[in-house]
């Protein structure tokens, strides 16, 4: 039976999983339940697991019958702090939500280890399964690689694979070679005055107009100094100062989060903040700090992986269902941080439910998102097949 269709016929007991999943969202790097779940759905596929110590990771390897190298897969396993709103009879009522399809990931994830289990003596080398908490902001990614998840396997991943699902007609993908997601920093600005009485302002050293007008002068600075071409999004978040309303604050700041794609555009723009906040502090009569803190790389998919990533994908999707170009997104993924030690791709499955334009429907991160778990036979086929034949190919090389 072809690979595909075996997939299908895993389609029910990938779509209950998902549905469990979905109903227990957990948040940040302690997941017991989501691993409980995870570790139980393997148990019986004869591979090698390996449980986080700094948080609730899955590591699961699977020998295949010949000699090579490994691939390894990711799934991200942790929700958002989102009350959910959308609908679906397994919705949370935990008041945390898998908003960002996390649940199918590591569905679709379990679902490719399954089909590999079955075809074990196919496999030339190992398949790392990646399951990872603390996707949203927590660096599940970097704590994972810091135990040690590329040393898992007998022989170090020579590629490394990832599908997110997203709004989309059903079982539709892109991805692109190059810059895909945008690299993280936070931005911080605390601006120092005099504090006073809120009557006499001119006694003191109100921080507040210069915090606000620095948080304006933010998106001129972007508009006039970063190339519409290596784009910059920078988005303030956080706004604070006193608490009484009669009292002129010591102190004022702001948090924002800086989007780029590019080294070059965060050492820009870097400068930019830098000079623009301390000017304006100082033609207030206060001064700033500015601090900028690198979360996440930009997202880089490796071309030469890209282009046979694609290449399976029409294999296992269709030719009409793929696409190889499409503009970087400006969200942020922690799988860069495992593209900078291995070379693969990160790719978006379409998941919006039947009946629901893919324009129109709500968006990851929403509280009103909703995805299909029909898809999910594809997303696990995409996988084995991506390693199956990413192994085949390292052998023929040797």
């Amino acid at each position: 039976m072809r690979l595909a269709e075996r997939a299908r016929a895993h389609l029910p007991a990938l779509a209950e999983l998902r549905r469990r999943l979905h109903a227990v969202p957990e948040v940040g790097l302690d997941l017991p339940r989501t691993q409980a779940t995870v570790l139980e759905a393997v148990k019986d596929l004869g591979l090698s697991v390996r449980t986080g110590t700094a948080c609730s990771s899955v590591v699961a390897v699977l020998k295949g019958g010949k000699p090579g190298p490994a691939v390894l897969l990711r799934a991200d396993m942790d929700a958002l702090p989102i009350r959910e709103e959308s609908g679906e009879p397994f919705a949370a009522s935990n008041g945390n939500m898998h908003a960002c399809g996390h649940d199918l990931h590591m569905a679709g994830l379990v679902g490719a280890a399954r089909l590999l289990a079955e075809v074990r003596d196919e496999v030339a080398g190992s398949v790392v399964f990646m399951f990872q908490p603390g996707e949203e902001g927590h660096d599940g990614a970097r704590v994972m690689l810091d135990e040690g998840l590329l040393d898992s396997a007998p022989e170090p991943p020579v590629s490394a694979y990832a599908v997110h699902v997203g709004p989309g007609r059903p079982a539709t993908l892109w991805t692109r070679p190059g810059a895909i997601l945008a690299g993280m920093t936070e931005l911080t600005v605390e601006v120092r005055g005099r504090g006073g009485h809120g009557s006499a302002p001119h006694r003191a050293a109100d921080p507040v107009p210069a915090l606000c007008e620095i948080a304006g002068a933010l998106q001129t600075l972007v508009t006039r100094t970063c190339s519409v071409f290596d784009p910059v999004v920078i988005t303030v978040t956080r706004l604070r100062a006193g608490e009484a309303i009669n009292v002129i604050p010591d102190t004022a700041s702001l948090g924002a989060t800086v989007r780029t794609l590019s080294p070059q555009a965060l050492d820009r723009v870097r400068d930019g903040v830098i000079d623009l906040a301390r000017h304006i502090a100082r033609a207030h009569g206060v001064t700033a700090d500015v601090r900028f803190e690198p979360r996440y790389p930009v997202t880089v998919n490796d071309p030469r992986e890209t282009r046979f990533a694609l290449g399976v994908a029409e294999r296992v999707l269709g030719p009409e269902a793929v696409t190889g170009r499409h503009d970087p997104l400006m969200g942020s993924e922690d799988f860069a941080m495992v593209l900078e030690k291995v070379p693969g791709t990160l790719m978006f499955l379409g998941a919006t439910p039947p009946g629901l334009d893919p324009g129109e429907a709500p968006d990851v991160h929403s509280p009103r998102a909703r995805f299909t778990d029909a898809t999910l036979h594809h997303h696990a086929a995409l996988l084995a097949r991506l390693a199956l034949d990413r192994l085949a190919a390292e052998g023929g090389a040797r």
